[in-house]
């Protein structure tokens, strides 16, 4: 298993959303939440729709 690196602070606010939500864990949740995104992301039919659905989450301008 991969492992990557988040600052605590956030690790802790997603830690409490997770326990809120149902969670079993931090780990639980964000997993869940990258696979929902990864699989938004796969179904662009397209390298612009991609761009787009990346542009409207912030992640590029």
């Amino acid at each position: 298993m991969a492992k990557i690196k988040i600052e605590k602070g956030l690790y802790d606010r997603v830690a409490e959303v997770a326990k809120r939500a149902g969670y079993s864990s931090a780990d639980e949740f964000i997993t869940h939440m990258l696979e929902k995104e990864v699989a938004q992301l796969e179904e662009a039919d397209t390298d612009e729709q991609l761009e787009e659905r990346l542009r409207g989450l912030g992640y590029i301008e």
